[in-house]
């Protein structure tokens, strides 16, 4: 059996329909009233259940996903492989998370692409952490900029395991040219939750620092992001 619900837990025979519906009143009054601050984790990820599962309690399935991935934000971001794995979790179920989480992605995106993005920095961060901090795996982006430091295109340039990915510092500077960009910032995440710049992501920085130097392009900052909070190998004066 699945870890996440005990036997039988999702057979409807068994469900009492007005406890579980009177529940799901209260809990969107409650979330309509006060907003989503006032609801744990376990609960706005009910919320986000309802449609896809609209005759069973979703409580424990919810829990489940809390105890299993540790937050609301890791769920979404979950791989779907891995959201499967729970007893009760249908593609249905999936979709709708990953509906979430692009959503959340595009949200973020939108507060930085029409401003200079090193006035917007706080915005930046934020979409850093939407789009990476929970990310299973690690991934390496690189934000291509024009000469008004505006964002010209956010691109993957790798992705890798869960403490490391290859990047190739003459792939990020084609991609620069090919793009016109004067100027990048690079972000990458850490699963492990510690954003702590290690020695080989100091070195890797520099050497397409070194790269890109002749060139005419900058690297304003590289930023780690992880569950615990960012590093910018420019604050710590590392680049």
């Amino acid at each position: 059996m699945k870890p996440g619900l005990p036997s039988g837990r999702d057979a409807p025979a068994a469900e009492d329909p007005q406890h579980y519906l009177g529940h799901r009143e209260r809990l969107r009054a409650r979330f309509a009233q006060a907003g989503a601050d006032a609801l744990p984790d376990y609960e706005l990820l009910e919320l986000a259940l309802f449609r896809a599962i609209p005759r069973r309690d979703v409580k424990p399935l919810a829990k489940a996903l809390i105890r299993r991935f540790g937050s609301f934000a890791e769920v979404v971001s979950a791989e779907p492989a891995r959201l499967s794995e729970i007893e009760g979790v249908s593609a249905g179920v999936v979709a709708d998370l990953k509906l979430i989480e692009a959503a959340g992605h595009r949200l973020a995106r939108g507060a930085i692409a029409a401003r200079p993005l090193l006035s917007s920095w706080a915005a930046l961060i934020e979409y850093c952490r939407a789009t990476m901090a929970f990310a299973p795996r690690e991934q390496f982006r690189v934000l291509f900029l024009d000469r008004r430091n505006h964002l010209i295109a956010d691109e993957v340039q790798g992705r890798g395991t869960v403490d490391h990915t290859p990047v190739y510092p003459r792939e990020v500077a084609r991609r620069a040219l090919e793009l016109s960009a004067t100027a990048i910032i690079l972000a990458h995440n850490h699963p492990s939750g510690d954003p702590t710049p290690s020695a080989a992501d100091i070195r890797m920085t520099r050497e397409i620092v070194a790269v890109l130097d002749p060139l005419g392009i900058v690297v304003h900052d590289h930023v780690i992001l992880g569950r615990d909070g960012h590093a910018s190998l420019k604050g710590l004066k590392l680049i």
